[in-house]
């Protein structure tokens, strides 16, 4: 249509999206479905969070906020970048959003000008690119590889640098590959980023769900420079199961900030005013939820990594982070809608394309669901891998 924006008209909708909605309607009708695609935890909310969103309800805190978010939370959020993350923010330089996925589009919105580059290293989140189209941005995506554990090197990021570009997006832990960039490897990229002042999107959605020896780097915490590049993204739908809740948050220097908070109190105006509580409960008592939800997605990867490294005509990296294998089928050398497709309708197994995520070779496969579903899903998997 002539009225849809050219913009929004180049805008692909969410495959994520469309596979979930597709296994719910397939379960609605009755079927029996494996469902491995989800980027949600299963697990329910810890109850001291909803206590505190109730009890702020009871207290009457359901109307406007500032547009940033309420002063308590955004205190915390600041004292726990402190602590947890090494990076020193003035709370007026934290602004909460309706969700990591808000504070993404928030931040490229508020650097990104009509026709300046984001480098986007390849599989990546499928809203990245979108993201940058609605910005008036051009995304450059830059293809990484298996044997590299699916990381952009600094070589690969000074080699697509034109005059042009404008940002960076790192994503640490990584969706869809779980993929965890060292103190050194952010190191090496921060210095190409300084060469020409690009901006970094550090999405660390993901960084308490951290397996093994790995750790978490916050890419600005390594030097004054980075950190006044440097846009960090964080939230509790992950690591809280508070998916629906829809709170996110930015850290970044306070004229980034400030656009920020601009942007918001002109489109959504402050995040879910009784969701805020919750999340503030969230950082303030202390709880083991994060730590048992750790340890049981640990116990699933590894369980997982078993499985599916005995399977001749795949191979996968071992995630490092997240709840994610993001599997190489290429040998099977069928595109990825068609091989998810014919994964959820003859063996009832919902799975990602990789196309969605870059890589048209492989799919995406979510070890957050329960062990008797991801037990029947591989099950079926491997059945299918056989087949083919």
């Amino acid at each position: 249509m002539d009225s849809i924006s050219s913009r929004i008209a180049q805008v692909t909708p969410s495959l994520t999206l469309s596979i979930t909605n597709q296994a719910k309607a397939m379960k609605a009708a009755g079927e029996e479905v494996y469902g491995l695609a989800g980027g949600e935890p299963e697990m329910d909310t810890p109850q001291f969070i909803k206590d505190a969103a109730i009890q702020a309800l009871t207290d009457g805190k359901t109307k406007y906020t500032p547009a940033a978010g309420v002063p308590e939370l955004r205190e915390a959020i600041a004292e726990k970048l402190e602590k947890e993350n090494g990076i020193s923010y003035e709370p007026n330089q934290v602004i909460v959003n309706s969700g990591a996925k808000h504070s993404c589009m928030n931040a490229i919105m508020a650097v990104v000008e009509e026709g300046d580059e984001v480098i986007i290293p390849s599989p990546y989140w499928v809203s990245y690119p979108e993201m940058v189209r609605i910005a008036g941005g051009v995304p450059v995506l830059v293809e990484t590889t298996e044997e590299n554990g699916w990381k952009i090197t600094p070589e690969q990021f000074e080699e697509h640098m034109t005059g042009l570009t404008k940002m960076i997006i790192l994503n640490t832990p990584g969706n869809p590959t779980g993929a965890i960039y060292s103190a050194d490897e952010l190191r090496a990229l921060g210095e190409v980023a300084l060469l020409e002042d690009i901006i970094i999107l550090s999405d660390e959605i993901y960084e308490k769900l951290i397996y093994g020896e790995a750790q978490h780097v916050s890419i600005a915490s390594l030097s004054k420079d980075l950190y006044d590049l440097t846009i960090t993204i964080g939230g509790f739908s992950k690591a809280y199961s508070m998916t629906g809740w829809r709170i996110g948050y930015i850290a970044a220097p306070k004229e980034i900030a400030a656009a920020i908070a601009k942007i918001q109190g002109h489109t959504t105006s402050n995040a879910c005013s009784f969701s805020q509580y919750g999340a503030l409960a969230a950082l303030q008592q202390q709880s083991t939820f994060v730590d048992d939800l750790r340890s049981e997605y640990d116990m699933r990867r590894t369980f997982m990594f078993d499985r599916l490294s005995k399977i001749s005509n795949i191979s996968v990296v071992e995630p490092q982070g997240a709840f994610y294998f993001f599997v190489n089928a290429k040998p099977m050398g069928l595109q990825s809608v068609n091989l998810c497709d014919k994964l959820l309708k003859r063996y009832k197994v919902a799975t990602v394309p990789g196309i969605a995520f870059g890589n048209d070779s492989a799919l995406r496969i979510s070890y957050c669901t329960t062990l008797d579903v991801l037990n029947e899903g591989l099950s079926r998997f491997e059945d299918f891998c056989r087949s083919h």
